[in-house]
């Protein structure tokens, strides 16, 4: 099964399709995309299929090694992102050669179902409160919500009570009857961080998601070390050298590869038995579109450690278009009781339907995430 050729497809709201083609007329499709830098991705994609071009699809690891190890320079979000769409664009052509689901091709499912969280905005209590019922009444019973905005390495309190409201009025609301998972998004600093593990613990959060940037990795050590409250990290790391030290550390408790970041389904697979080894659970990563969840259920299907997994249906970034106008089977991600079915369709088990992807790339996208100031003027963490 030769490649033939590839599209690229830039679509709302902030997403990058890749279709491979082949002599036998099947393609497979890929999310290769890092947020706000989709035109980026886009030459590293047409770099490297240009070395896959009438090579057998079917020789994934091969074709992964000669992306990943054939480039002098490696890793980071670009070159690892348009290797990852790439790899899924490849599982799914195998799939379907083979007809069967990747998962069947990567060992065979362990679980027939996932179980996924709802993101929740709002900053103000009792915002937040009607937006959780919102989803508790579509069946979800774990939540994931913004700890706080910007921070300051020493700033006042506001931004901390505030979280605290909160995350009091929600147990108060609901009791334990729901999982919170409160993301920081890399936005504390060190100083701050330590007084907000401490006053978290007593509303039982599931997990803290980058209390600290990965890059501070050794204060997320010195911090794991005054909590009991599970610690997340990982969609800012792109490769298994990357969640080595990581994993070594045995401060994380969830790690949360992107499989649109992190190499794809193949080094995924390979991050996910990792961790299993340190006893560490896997939540992947995906504010994404239907490709890139597709890709994840893949590999939490194979995983005895996938605990939960992260979905974008609804999520703000959506506004314009949402992860099921792109595929022709939308039932695949029909959640219920917080839990989505592992597709059973040959590939990656979506169907995508290619003439609305081509009226919307002529909509196309500009997105950038927005960049925050200080009351100084200087840069905050978005």
């Amino acid at each position: 099964m030769k490649i033939t050729g590839f599209r690229l497809y830039k679509v709302p709201p902030r997403w990058l399709f890749l279709k491979i083609e082949t002599d036998q007329g099947i393609v497979g499709w890929g999310e290769p995309i890092i947020e706000g830098k989709a035109d980026t991705v886009m030459a590293a994609v047409k770099e490297l299929m240009e070395q896959l071009l009438y090579k057998d699809a079917r020789l994934i690891e091969d074709h992964w090694n000669s992306m990943y190890r054939g480039g002098f320079y490696r890793g980071g979000p670009i070159l690892m992102s348009a290797i990852s769409g790439i790899d899924q664009a490849l599982w799914d052509l195998k799939g379907k050669y083979f007809n069967a689901p990747v998962h069947e091709l990567i060992g065979g499912k362990c679980r027939d179902k996932m179980d996924v969280y709802s993101w929740v905005g709002g900053d103000e209590p009792q915002v937040i409160i009607e937006e959780i019922k919102k989803v508790v009444d579509r069946g979800f019973h774990t939540v994931k919500i913004n700890g706080t905005g910007k921070l300051q390495y020493l700033d006042s309190f506001v931004e901390i009570d505030n979280l605290l409201e909160r995350m009091s009025l929600i147990r108060e609301y609901f009791g334990n009857e729901i999982n919170v998972g409160i993301d920081f998004h890399g936005r504390v600093h060190k100083p701050m961080a330590k007084i907000l593990m401490k006053k978290l613990e007593e509303f039982n959060p599931l997990f803290i998601e980058e209390p600290l940037l990965s890059e501070n990795f050794e204060g997320i050590v010195e911090l794991a070390k005054s909590t009991a409250i599970p610690i997340a990290l990982g969609e800012r790391l792109f490769s298994r050298w990357d969640f080595k030290k990581v994993l070594e550390s045995g401060v994380v408790d969830i790690i949360q590869p992107d499989l649109s970041h992190a190499g794809g389904i193949s080094e995924c697979r390979k991050i996910a038995a990792m961790a299993e080894a340190y006893d560490v659970a896997l939540a992947p990563h995906c504010p994404l579109g239907p490709i890139a969840l597709a890709a994840c259920l893949q590999i939490d299907a194979v995983s005895y450690n996938a605990a939960i997994q992260e979905q974008s249906l609804g999520i703000h970034y959506n506004e314009s278009n949402d992860l099921l106008d792109y595929i022709k089977n939308p039932e695949i991600f029909n959640y219920q009781d917080g839990m989505v079915s592992i597709p059973m369709g040959s590939g990656l088990g979506v169907e995508v339907n290619e003439e609305y992807v081509q009226a919307m790339e002529k909509v196309g996208h500009n997105w950038h995430n927005p960049v925050w100031r200080h009351r100084d003027n200087s840069i905050a963490e978005w």
